[in-house]
């Protein structure tokens, strides 16, 4: 049997542990250029690896682009979590949904903010390969916290108003990202909030 060198140490999660680190390293990457016209040369060159060892390592661009979104997923999972950590009551669909627009809103989360719009976008017009249920599966995730924030979640009365918040909060960040007027997209999210 050849012996191909490869470090075999593994990752919390049970990936090898150059996986974990050339997958946070492309994260980094994708962040700051986006998914538009991403091919493995370059990614590669740029994150100090070949397109051999993130073909071997994914198995394929599109394990790569499945690695990538669930990396992105565990980053939004972690703000639910943290969120819903801090109550022991549900705290009211207003006080949830102004912290996570204070969060969405925050400049330094702008390239993850674009990073999800983009591939939220890429679930609706490729709904298979890589994508396949991104987008359906964010707007679950959200819909959950949302659903655990308010006193009585099972009546149609909270699901629609929990559905309208979501849908605002997903418009004004799109604005905002379009425009960097958070002053103006915050005042609306505000005024939405009041009604």
């Amino acid at each position: 049997m050849k012996h191909t060198g490869r470090v075999t140490s593994t990752a919390p999660d049970g990936g090898s542990a150059r996986q974990q680190e050339l997958l946070e390293a492309a994260y980094a990457w994708v962040l700051e250029h986006g998914w538009a016209g991403m091919s493995l040369r370059p990614l590669a060159e740029a994150i100090g690896s070949s397109p051999r060892v993130l073909l071997f390592l994914f198995g394929s661009k599109d394990g790569l682009i499945r690695a990538l979104l669930t990396r992105a997923r565990s980053d939004e999972l972690d703000l639910l979590r943290q969120i819903d950590s801090r109550y022991d009551e549900p705290p009211g669909l207003t006080v949830v949904a102004r912290e996570l627009w204070t969060w969405l809103a925050a400049p330094e989360r702008r390239p993850l903010m674009a990073f999800w719009v983009e591939a939220y976008g890429r679930s609706l017009v490729v709904p298979d390969g890589p994508w396949a249920d991104y987008g359906r599966s964010t707007v679950e995730d959200w819909l959950e916290l949302l659903k655990a924030s308010q006193p009585d979640p099972g009546s149609p009365e909270a699901e629609a108003r929990r559905t309208g918040v979501l849908a605002m909060l997903r418009g004004a960040l799109i604005d905002l990202l379009a425009t960097g007027d958070l002053d103006r997209t915050t005042a609306a999210v505000e005024a939405y909030l009041r009604d």
